[in-house]
């Protein structure tokens, strides 16, 4: 359980992300590109930036070795220069003892990284071009949607806070969180860990490529930043070309047209038949969509039916 603790002032210091941070949400959808869970919506997004992430961001998988990226990466910055800025400033013995940390029982440290521990301008401008080559890749393409996302996502808890209350809004950010807050503590599911404010104020920032449980920027003399899943579930993805399913790139064709198909409950015959299919393969593409969500089976004598979710009904 991560547990926040809050004092009087920290209240009046709570605020949301007004613009989404290029560097958290890159950092994130790295962290999901590495994550193995998730195959059926973020699977082919998967695939498909681990094809065409370019060598030169490979040096960021060398910060992580173990999954765990050094704090000082963990920056805000409105755009990625930024972000890069902020990084690139932080002091030599905090970079030193980061690296050291992430390393430890890890076996051998590329030797660039010996560079960056040591201070080396070298090993910085390895850091910068692997950054803005996976933003090129990850990123970029996506931006305008993350940008847009984030405007409704400012939006809606803007209204929450003006009708019912900053606790309304808190509250809303994931399911199970409650408050007031127990001896000023505010407790999200995921991992142990206590972070204290202190006085520092909190930031809450959307992230959409992240479907994890909450990721925590802590840092000394800094507001602490609470990155939370937003979005609907699936990952931003480019415009789709003219006549093609926005829907294929992130589900599969197949998936994507037994969704379309959904306008009426329907029998897996019948999908099977739509589709093109045998019946075994339209009960596994079935199957897979009903784990997450999209659609629901209901079974009346001898008879399935398949009917698409609310969930299914929001997407694109």
């Amino acid at each position: 359980m991560l547990r926040i603790h809050f004092t009087a002032e920290d209240f009046t210091r709570v605020r949301f992300a007004p613009r989404p941070s290029p560097v958290p949400e890159l950092h994130a959808a790295l962290m999901m590109l590495g994550a193995p869970h998730e195959g059926l919506l973020f699977g082919r997004w998967r695939g498909r930036l681990l094809r065409a992430l370019p060598a030169a961001a490979g040096p960021l998988a060398d910060l992580a070795p173990g999954g765990t990226a050094p704090s000082f990466l963990d920056v805000l910055g409105e755009t990625r220069e930024e972000g890069l800025a902020l990084i690139r400033s932080t002091r030599p013995e905090s970079v030193r003892s980061e690296l050291e940390r992430v390393y430890a029982g890890h076996g051998t440290v590329p030797g660039w990284l010996r560079g960056l521990h040591g201070g080396g301008p070298d090993a910085w401008r390895v850091v910068e071009r692997a950054q803005r080559a996976a933003y090129e890749t990850v990123l970029a393409p996506v931006w305008e949607l993350v940008q847009d996302w984030h405007r409704a996502e400012f939006t809606r808890h803007a209204l929450t806070v003006a009708e019912q209350g900053l606790g309304a809004a808190l509250t809303s950010l994931a399911p199970g969180l409650r408050l007031p807050l127990r001896d000023g503590v505010w407790e999200w599911p995921g991992a142990p860990r206590d972070v204290r404010l202190a006085g520092r104020g909190l930031v809450l920032l959307p992230t959409f490529h992240w479907r994890g449980g909450p990721l925590v920027q802590d840092l000394p003399e800094r507001p602490v930043v609470l990155a939370y899943p937003a979005g609907g579930g699936l990952p931003p993805a480019p415009p789709a070309a003219p006549g093609e399913d926005p829907l294929a790139g992130v589900l599969g064709r197949t998936r994507a047209q037994l969704l379309r198909a959904l306008t009426e409950p329907l029998t897996t015959t019948e999908l099977a038949r739509r589709l093109g299919v045998s019946a075994a393969t339209a009960s596994a593409h079935a199957q897979a969509l009903r784990a997450a969500g999209l659609l629901t089976t209901t079974r009346t004598g001898r008879s399935v039916h398949h009917a698409a979710t609310p969930l299914a009904t929001l997407l694109p």
